[in-house]
C-alpha cells in the first residue's frame, strides 16, 4: 500500500490564464501524483489589491511576455488557450466577480461539478473569446458543463447572497495569507 494522498489546494480565478494552465496540469496528473486536489475559487482582483500588485497586462514588459508565454505554455500542456480580442476590456473592465461568485456557489452546493464548470468558464473566456459576466453566459457555461438549467438558475440566484459573498471573500483572504501574488496559488498540506 502506497502513501496516503497529499492535499493540494488550488486558489484560482478564471480570469487568470496561468490559473487555467495550473488547473489542467493538476487535474490531469492528480491520480498519478497521488494528490487530493481541493479547488478554491478566489478573486484575483482582491488578491491584486491586497498584495499591491498590478495585473501583468498593465506593465508593458510583462504584458508582452504574457502574450507569448501563454501561447507557448498552452501548446506545451495542450490547452486551447488564446488571448481574448478585447483583452483589456475583459481583464480590467468586465472582470470575473459574477463568475467567481457562481463558482463559489457551485462549490458550496455541488462541489462535484466545480471542476467541469470552472473549465467551461475558462474555455469561454480564454479559448472561445466569449463572455463570462452576464447571467446568460454563466448559465450557458454551467449547462455545457452538465448542470441542469434549473440547478444552474438556482445557484445563479444565490451569487448575491451574503453567504456566497462572504465565502468568496474568505477564500480570497486565505489565498492572500498563503502569500499569493500572481493570481494562482498552490498549497501542499503535509
Amino acid at each position: 500500500m502506497g502513501p496516503l494522498p497529499r492535499t493540494v489546494e488550488l486558489f484560482y480565478d478564471v480570469l487568470s490564464p496561468y490559473s487555467w494552465l495550473g488547473f489542467e496540469i493538476l487535474c490531469r496528473y492528480k491520480n498519478i501524483w497521488n494528490v487530493h486536489l481541493q479547488l478554491r475559487p478566489s478573486l484575483i482582483a482582491g488578491i491584486m489589491k491586497s498584495s499591491g500588485n498590478k495585473p501583468p497586462a498593465l506593465v508593458p514588459s510583462k504584458g508582452k511576455y504574457l502574450t507569448n508565454d501563454i501561447k507557448l505554455l498552452g501548446q506545451h500542456v495542450q490547452v486551447p488557450i488564446r488571448i481574448p480580442k478585447d483583452f483589456f476590456s475583459v481583464i480590467l473592465e468586465k472582470g470575473s466577480l459574477s463568475a467567481m461568485r457562481f463558482l463559489t456557489a457551485v462549490n458550496m452546493e455541488h462541489p462535484e461539478m466545480l471542476e467541469k464548470v470552472s473549465r467551461e468558464l475558462w474555455m469561454r473566456v480564454w479559448s472561445r473569446d466569449e463572455d463570462i459576466t452576464e447571467p446568460g453566459s454563466i448559465l450557458a457555461a454551467a449547462e455545457k458543463a452538465g448542470m441542469s438549467t434549473e440547478g444552474a438558475r438556482a445557484l445563479l440566484e444565490k451569487i448575491s447572497t451574503p453567504q456566497v459573498k462572504n465565502q468568496l471573500k474568505e477564500t480570497t483572504e486565505a489565498a492572500c495569507k498563503y502569500g499569493e501574488r500572481s493570481g494562482w496559488a498552490l498549497c501542499l498540506q503535509l
